[in-house]
């Protein structure tokens, strides 16, 4: 098995192509572990794995976790809210302190974008970025590459809708820079308030209408609104933004033909996707799910320090 160009996950910009594929072979390997009746190899043992969240996270987080002990690594859990931060503590004091513990890699989500890069330059251990403010989140970006990869095999030449908050997004960044390496076409869908302009600099089209773009592709990526990251109106109501931005069956129906679902989540059900979407055969949201910990299995596996 081959090895990364880089000792940090820090974002998608930092990967080569060749990166990526190793990651998807990778994946595919350990997809077939979990998949077994005894989950757990280990690759990782003696390894130390700090997970540190400055900001709230239910899936991610669960998501390492179960990947760092299917690998059979040693997992500290740090949460912001419940240390020395509160009191004050620094970014860069808070991870020396948990490095002096003897701490091989670390998976850090914060609020601030940079901070995983800003880390990387200061601290020895290998760096996963779970994400950055709104810059990236780039295992979300490969286990969604995964998992479209998986339906209608390779991407490249596809077309790929990402549609709704892409503003405020870092998941919507990560795709962007994934996908249009990967070769794909990538579409980008929401009220002109929530797109950023100049965008389509980065190899992207933007089209406001959502019938059309749902009707151009093969694969739908929806994302939320983050109200938590919105500081002024950007629409009217989160009812008018579901009335034109919102998926739901009837608009499915009416298409020429089926568009793959998927959702990074957490799901705003009948805001930007209706429930009978979300559940639908068309959705593939619950194996992205599972994908996740297999990428991270991955990621993790190749990034490791002293691989046994």
């Amino acid at each position: 098995m081959g090895s990364l160009s880089t000792r940090h996950i820090l974002g998608i910009k930092y990967l080569t192509k060749e990166d990526i594929h190793l990651i998807m072979e990778t994946a595919s390997y350990f997809k077939e572990v979990i998949n077994r009746p005894i989950k757990k190899v280990p690759s990782l043992r003696d390894i130390t794995i700090a997970n540190l969240f400055f900001e709230n996270s239910t899936r991610t987080r669960i998501s390492f976790e179960l990947a760092e002990k299917r690998l059979s690594a040693d997992v500290v859990n740090f949460s912001a809210s419940a240390s020395s931060v509160s009191k004050g503590e620094t970014l860069l004091d808070t991870v020396q302190n948990i490095l002096s513990m003897k701490v091989d890699m670390v998976v850090m989500r914060h609020p601030l974008q940079g901070a995983p890069f800003f880390l990387s330059k200061h601290i020895d251990a290998n760096i996963i970025n779970a994400g950055d403010g709104t810059h990236e989140h780039p295992t979300q970006a490969l286990l969604d590459l995964y998992s479209m990869t998986e339906k209608v095999g390779d991407v490249s030449g596809k077309n790929i809708a990402i549609i709704g908050d892409i503003r405020h997004s870092r998941v919507a960044l990560s795709n962007i820079f994934c996908l249009v390496k990967m070769g794909a076409r990538v579409r980008l869908c929401g009220p002109p308030t929530l797109i950023p302009k100049n965008i389509e600099s980065l190899g992207v089209e933007v089209d406001y209408n959502l019938k059309r773009t749902l009707e151009w592709a093969d694969v739908a990526n929806i994302l939320r609104i983050q109200l938590e990251r919105q500081h002024i109106r950007y629409f009217p109501s989160l009812r008018e933004y579901s009335l034109y931005y919102g998926v739901n069956k009837k608009l499915l129906d009416s298409l020429n033909s089926e568009v793959v679902i998927m959702h990074p989540g957490p799901m705003n059900r009948g805001v930007e996707i209706s429930s009978d979407v979300a559940d639908s055969q068309q959705s593939i949201i619950l194996h992205q799910v599972e994908n996740g910990v297999a990428v991270r299995m991955a990621i993790l596996f190749l990034l490791a320090p002293h691989k046994s």
